[in-house]
């Protein structure tokens, strides 16, 4: 909620936060779609996981935990306002632990243990212990979080009941992981931003600024207003899509295995070994007509004997190959 209770000359609503929140849903959107394209085999496997998709999806997430903050001083800066943040939070929470059942279900080797709603929600609890302190106390902390919590790192931290906090040694498997550190950064980063701004008397000309009168205008305020209905809805709707099309035009599966082998072969390999041993592996895969067991069944189909046998003979025809220049 981006109300403001300072004083009464100050604005009742900023539709320039709302419409910052509402551009954060965008970008979001425009990511999972990329996601689902990886997922669905569009995309080749790493897209989003690496390089500048990677920064995208960070920067993301900072943007929505920051107006996390500024909003939570916004609306609780000079008296909290326990049933209304009650409320908020049991929505955000109830919202969390629908998705962790639900992709514990959909993707249970990857499921959602603590992702951005479970980060909003805790973050927002310790948040208020920060509402009342210096705007530089606030964002030097937030500041030292995100700068230093790798340090905090410890093997005690690998018990499954602590993941949520971030400080494991060894990497969590999820498609959504927002732990507490360093994410609560950017919170008290806005935190202080908006602390900032109240005492400074920031919040009037910010809002007088931008109105919020336009199409596009409305459209991205109307989102940030409604942001967690938003944030539920978008991806499985997009999801669909993505599934619809794959009915019409799916795609080749000798381009997604070739394409899996390569991602996870150049781990350990040169790329010009992988790109023959893979192009080797599905010439050799299709021609013995075990490529589409091998898609669907993965890890068992491995195992079998003439699966070992093409894979050993193509690292033999690779090596023994002349290399190109």
């Amino acid at each position: 909620m981006t109300t403001v209770q300072e004083t009464a000359s100050q604005p009742s609503r900023i539709a320039a936060i709302d419409a910052a929140r509402g551009l954060a849903l965008l970008a979001m959107a425009i990511y999972h779609f990329a996601w689902d394209l990886e997922f669905f085999g569009y995309a080749p496997p790493g897209t989003t996981s690496e390089g500048g998709w990677r920064i995208f999806a960070r920067l993301i997430a900072s943007s929505f935990l920051f107006l996390v903050g500024f909003s939570l001083v916004l609306a609780h800066g000079k008296t909290i306002r326990w049933r209304s943040f009650a409320m908020r939070l049991a929505q955000v929470g109830a919202a969390a632990i629908a998705i962790t059942v639900a992709t514990w279900f959909a993707t249970p080797d990857r499921y959602i243990l603590f992702g951005i709603l479970h980060c909003i929600a805790v973050s927002s609890v310790v948040g208020l212990l920060f509402l009342r302190l210096p705007a530089v106390v606030s964002g030097l902390v937030g500041l030292a979080i995100i700068l230093f919590s790798d340090s905090l790192a410890a093997p005690f931290f690998n018990q499954p009941f602590l993941l949520w906090l971030g400080l494991s040694t060894q990497p969590v498997l999820s498609n959504d992981y927002v732990p507490l550190f360093p994410w609560i950064g950017p919170v008290l980063l806005g935190i202080a931003a908006a602390r900032l701004a109240v005492d400074r008397r920031m919040l009037q000309p910010l809002a007088s600024a931008y109105s919020g009168s336009g199409r596009v205008d409305r459209g991205l305020t109307f989102a940030g207003r409604h942001s967690l209905i938003v944030y539920l809805v978008h991806q499985p709707v997009l999801i669909g899509v993505v599934y619809a099309y794959s009915l019409v035009a799916p795609v080749d599966p000798a381009t997604t295995f070739t394409r899996n082998c390569e991602h996870g072969c150049v781990q350990n390999n040169e790329a010009e070994f992988c790109s023959r041993f893979c192009a080797c592996a599905t010439q050799e895969l299709i021609e013995q007509e075990l490529l589409q067991a091998l898609l669907s069944e993965g890890q068992t189909v491995q195992s079998k004997p003439e699966v070992q046998e093409i894979a050993r003979l193509c690292t033999e025809r690779v090596f023994k190959a002349p290399k190109s220049d």
